[in-house]
C-alpha cells in the first residue's frame, strides 16, 4: 500500500480522497527540516502547501519517496533540481488560485481606494473622522494591468463590471485576446501614463523583477494606486515608499512582499498603505479546489503512474519514453532557443515541424515541450502540461506538421515563432540518435551543440570581425569553449554560435553590441 505524508494543513478532502484510493495517509504538521528529511524515506508521497521546504538537504536521502505535490501554483519552497537529480516527481496544481487571487486583488483596489484600513483603525478608536478619509471612485476609472494571464483576465472582466475602463500590457497578450476580453492592449509606458489604478498579475522573471521602480513610477499619473497580488519582487519598496510620501502615488496595496513573511518592512505603519499577510490563495474555496486537485494527482502517479502537471517529468507513458526522450530534450532546446531570442516580442503564432523518423512517433508531448521551452524566458510557472493551455488563452496559434519524407536528416525539428518583430526559426537533429545538435537558424546553416552558456550574434559578414568578437570576449576575461559560424552569403548575413565557460555579463554583451557589423547579441542559456 503506497504512503503519503502531509505537513502542511490542507482541506480535509485531501485526506478523504486519498484513503478512498486506498492510499494510507500521515499527517505530521510544522515538521522541523530534520525531522522532515528523516520522515520522507518512509513515504512514497508528500502534499505540502508554502510553509513546509523541501530542500536540497531534506533530499538528501529521499527513501522511496516518489512523488512531492504541491497544493498550489508556485513550487519556491520545493528544490526542483534536487527532486529531479533524485528521481522524485514534482507536481503542482496550477489553475486553483485563480479566482481567488483575482478577488482579492479587486478588493484591495477597494480597500486602498477608500482608505478603509485607516477608516477602520480610527473609528475602532472611538474617533469620528469623515472629513479625514475623503475616498475615490472605481467607476469610470482607468484600470492598468500588467501581465493579463489568467489571473490578470479575471481582474479585468471583473473591472469592466463595475465600469472602469481597462488597459493591459502582455508581451503575449495578441490583439484578438484583448478584444475578446474587453480590454485595450498598450505598451508598458502607455498604460502608466494613462492609468489611474495599477494592477501587478505578472510572474517573477528577470523581465519583470523590480517593474515598479522610481523610475517607472515617474512615468505614472500622479495620484496612481498601486496593487500587488503577484510576487513581492515586482516593486522596489524602498522607491514606492518615497513616492508615497512624496504624494506621487497615493495609496498602494500589497499583499506580497520582497521578504517573506514580513515581521517588519519599510511600507508597514504608513497610512497610504493597505497590507495583507499572502492571502490571495486564502479563501476555503480556494483551499479545497487546490487540494483536491494534488490529492487526485498523486493518487493518479502512485496508482497507475500517470503524470499531470508535473513541473520537471514530461508526460509520457512508460512504452514511449525511451523513444521520446533525446528528441524531448532536442525539442525543448530548440523552443527554449526561440523563446530568448524572441525576449519581449508579442508573440502571434508557434509552429513545430517533424521531417523523417520523428514524425512517426508521438510527437504531442515533443509538441508541448518544445511550446515550454518557448514560454518559460519569459514565464516562471510554464510546464510541458500548462503550456498549451498558458498558449491558448494568451491567444497565442499553435501549429504541428509531419513530413515523414526524411531530407538532409533522418529526423529533423523545426520550432519557428511569428513575433511582433518578425519570424523566427530552429531547426535541430540527433546525432547518433540521442545527442541533439542545432543545424539552422534562420534560414542559415550552422552545426553547433547546445550548452548552458552561450552568445549568439548576428551580423554582417566583414573581414576582422571574428578577431574583434574574440578580443572582447578575451579581454573581459571570457572563455571561450567552441565557435561555430554560418552564414546566409558571402557578405551577407552571418551568425555565430558562442559557448562559454560562465555567464555573459551584461556590460560585456554591450561591448559585443557596439562593435561594427553587428546587428543583435542575445546571452543565452540553452540546456
Amino acid at each position: 500500500m503506497s504512503k503519503v505524508l502531509i505537513t502542511d494543513a490542507l482541506s480535509a478532502r485531501a485526506t478523504e480522497i486519498f484513503r478512498a484510493r486506498g492510499i494510507e495517509v500521515d499527517e505530521r504538521i510544522g515538521l522541523a527540516k530534520a525531522d522532515l528529511a528523516q520522515a520522507i524515506a518512509d513515504y512514497d508521497g508528500l502534499a505540502v502547501r508554502s510553509a513546509t521546504k523541501v530542500t536540497a538537504e531534506v533530499l538528501g536521502r529521499p527513501g522511496r519517496l516518489r512523488v512531492i505535490g504541491r497544493a498550489g501554483i508556485g513550487v519556491d519552497n520545493i528544490d526542483v533540481a534536487a527532486a529531479t537529480k533524485q528521481g522524485v516527481v514534482v507536481m503542482n496544481a496550477p489553475f486553483g488560485n485563480a479566482i481567488t487571487t483575482a478577488e482579492h486583488a479587486i478588493a484591495l483596489l477597494f480597500a486602498v481606494a477608500r482608505q478603509i484600513g485607516a477608516a477602520n483603525a480610527s473609528t475602532h478608536a472611538g474617533k469620528w473622522e469623515k472629513a479625514r478619509f475623503m475616498g475615490v471612485e472605481l467607476y469610470g476609472k482607468c484600470l492598468g494591468i500588467i501581465g493579463c494571464g489568467n489571473i490578470g483576465a479575471i481582474v479585468a472582466d471583473r473591472a469592466i463590471g463595475l465600469h472602469m475602463k481597462v488597459a493591459a500590457y502582455d508581451p503575449y497578450l495578441s490583439p484578438e485576446r484583448a478584444k475578446a476580453l474587453g480590454v485595450e492592449k498598450v505598451e508598458l509606458d502607455e498604460l502608466y501614463a494613462r492609468a489611474d489604478f495599477i494592477t501587478l498579475h505578472t510572474p517573477l522573471t528577470d523581465a519583470t523583477r523590480a517593474i515598479v521602480n522610481r523610475g517607472s513610477i515617474a512615468k505614472m499619473k500622479k495620484g496612481v494606486f498601486i496593487v500587488n497580488c503577484a510576487r513581492g519582487g515586482l516593486v522596489v519598496e524602498a522607491d514606492l515608499k518615497a513616492a508615497l510620501e512624496s504624494g506621487h502615488v497615493a495609496g498602494a496595496a500589497l499583499d506580497v512582499f520582497a521578504e517573506e513573511p514580513a515581521k517588519s518592512n519599510l511600507l508597514f505603519g504608513m497610512e497610504q498603505v493597505v497590507a495583507t499577510p499572502h492571502l490571495g490563495a486564502s479563501t476555503t474555496e480556494a483551499q479545497e479546489k487546490v487540494a483536491v486537485q494534488i490529492a487526485e494527482q498523486m493518487a493518479d502517479y502512485l496508482e497507475v503512474g500517470a503524470v499531470v502537471n508535473a513541473v520537471n517529468m514530461p508526460a509520457v507513458s512508460a512504452e514511449d519514453a525511451p523513444k521520446l526522450r533525446p528528441y524531448m530534450r532536442l525539442a525543448r532546446q530548440l523552443g527554449n532557443f526561440v523563446g530568448q531570442l524572441a525576449a519581449a516580442a508579442p508573440l502571434k503564432r508557434i509552429a513545430i515541424e517533424y521531417e523523417g523518423a520523428v514524425a512517426q512517433l508521438n510527437t504531442r508531448p515533443l509538441t508541448a515541450i518544445a511550446l515550454e521551452g518557448v514560454l518559460a524566458p519569459s514565464m516562471e510557472t510554464v510546464n510541458m502540461v500548462n503550456a498549451p493551455v498558458i498558449a491558448k488563452e494568451r491567444g497565442i496559434e499553435v501549429g504541428e506538421t509531419k513530413y515523414e519524407r526524411a531530407a538532409n536528416y533522418a529526423s529533423l525539428i523545426r520550432v519557428a515563432a511569428e513575433t511582433g518583430r518578425g519570424r523566427l526559426s530552429v531547426s535541430g537533429t540527433l546525432f547518433a540518435d540521442e545527442h541533439p545538435r542545432l543545424v539552422e537558424v534562420n534560414g542559415i546553416e550552422i552545426e553547433a551543440e547546445l550548452a548552458a552558456n552561450m552568445l549568439f550574434v548576428t551580423n554582417h559578414d566583414k573581414p576582422g570581425f571574428i578577431g574583434r568578437l574574440g578580443t572582447v570576449l578575451g579581454d573581459a576575461g571570457v572563455n571561450i569553449a567552441t565557435f561555430h559560424l554560418g552564414r546566409r552569403t558571402r557578405g551577407g548575413e552571418a551568425i555565430a554560435l558562442v559557448e562559454v565557460d560562465d555567464a555573459i555579463a551584461p556590460a560585456v554583451l554591450d561591448r559585443v553590441r557596439d562593435l561594427p557589423h553587428v546587428k543583435e547579441a542575445t546571452a543565452l542559456c540553452c540546456f
